[in-house]
Formats: structure tokens, sequence, C-alpha cells
């Protein structure tokens, strides 16, 4: 029996609204709720994506490990290069880090810094 659900992943970044602004676009997700270091993107279930303003935000250096990723995301896609530029356009990096021999999965980071995957 589980003791909790899930409700939400937070990530800290240094402008939550322009975060979310990003996810939102990413995911197809609404942005449901804006305050000045909390911003919400839903796709209107339970579970969502928030991004909270952290003062002195210093972005993960992944695979650094000094600065580890902490977490990442791991968004399922039907088309990849599709949407590797898609992602790129929205502001997203291709990281210079990326799988040698297995092409199920491209790694990113956000405007923030934090690492993302698409995967097929």
């Amino acid at each position: 029996m589980a003791i909790a659900r899930m409700r939400s992943v937070v990530l800290d970044c240094a402008d939550p609204r322009a975060l979310a602004d990003f996810y939102s676009a990413v995911l197809g997700w609404e942005v449901t709720s804006v305050e000045d270091d909390w911003v919400v993107v839903t796709d209107g279930r339970p579970e969502r994506l928030c991004f909270q303003l952290a003062e002195n935000y210093q972005p993960p250096r992944w695979p650094d490990p000094e600065k580890p990723q902490q977490f990442h995301l791991d968004l399922t896609v039907d088309d990849l290069a599709k949407a590797e530029a898609a992602v790129l356009a929205l502001g997203a990096v291709k990281h210079e880090h990326q799988p040698s021999e297995d092409d199920s999965f491209r790694v990113f980071l956000d405007p923030a810094g934090h690492p993302f995957c698409l995967c097929v």
C-alpha cells in the first residue's frame, strides 16, 4: 500500500516563468499558476511540474561529479529528430555527453541548465 501519491516535480531555477514556459511548450501543458517565485504547469491531472525561484541558482554540470545532475526528466517522443529540433528552437541545448551507440535517447539541457532526455 502506498504511503503517498505523486504531486509535483519541482525544479529550482533563476527564472521560474521562463522555465515553465519552456516545459509548457515542450509538453503541451498549460501554465496554471504564476507567482513571483513559483510557477506550475499541468495537463489537468493532479501531477504537475513546478518551478521555484532559487536565489543564486547554479546549474548542474553533469557528468561532472562536483556539480551532479541531481535529477533529470525522461520525456517520450515519437520522432527523435523532430523533437530535437523543436526543443532546440525553444532554447534547449544539446549536451556534449551523448550515448555512444544507443540512439534511443538524446541528452539536452533546459534553459536553466537541468539535464533532460528525449526518448523513443
